[in-house]
């Protein structure tokens, strides 16, 4: 594996590399991650594109915490001087999700497995982020009436496809909310195909 992604790395008329997660589990999914070149790592996992992030240097952002930015962006959603809660503090959408929200002015805090009284925490925010991989896990108790609420959460319950928070909470408390699924999925997707066209643009300059 490691040999492709090499040649990918050398071939001029690649310009972006994604690499599907989960790897199988005697594959070291980090070691593969890191040997993408940074200018062609369209994920934004890269540890050169995370420290730009954390720098707010310009580089190729992860996917699903740039579409969420940019779903607020679109619906004028306020984000300076809000308060921002995001449940879930993983590499790929929690952390990085804090730094974008951050830099657009937010009070943020994350949460997380260990937290203490999670429903108050979640209650205090204008924004609720919710990416802890648990099906409908948040329930009318964490949510402020009146507060956005992101569900990026992807689970498989019975055949069904439902996310982190529950749908009829989430439909009657917030006062916008994406659904699952046809909510953050396809900007996922969407903001993939932006950093593949910046990459691309990149090799270009």
């Amino acid at each position: 594996m490691l040999t492709i992604i090499d040649g990918l790395n050398k071939d001029p008329n690649v310009h972006g590399i994604l690499v599907q997660l989960p790897l199988p589990p005697q594959v070291d999914a980090g070691l593969v991650l890191d040997s993408v070149s940074p200018e062609k790592d369209v994920d934004g996992f890269h540890p050169v594109n995370s420290g730009k992030l954390l720098a707010g240097a310009p580089g190729l952002r992860p996917c699903t915490p740039s579409g969420v930015m940019e779903l607020l962006r679109r619906y004028e959603i306020p984000i300076a001087g809000r308060k921002a809660v995001i449940v879930g503090r993983s590499d790929i959408v929690g952390k990085p999700m804090a730094i974008l929200l951050l830099a657009a002015n937010a009070t943020v805090t994350i949460c997380h497995s260990r937290t203490s009284n999670l429903a108050e925490e979640c209650r205090r925010a204008d924004i609720l982020v919710a990416a802890i991989g648990r099906a409908e896990m948040l329930g009318e108790d964490y949510i402020q009436p009146g507060a956005v609420v992101i569900d990026v959460g992807m689970n498989r319950v019975d055949g069904r496809l439902t996310g982190d928070v529950d749908p009829e909470a989430m439909a009657r408390l917030s006062s916008a909310y994406t659904p699952v699924p046809g909510g953050v999925g396809p900007l996922t997707i969407a903001m993939l195909m932006s950093n593949t066209v910046q990459a691309a643009e990149g090799r270009r300059s």
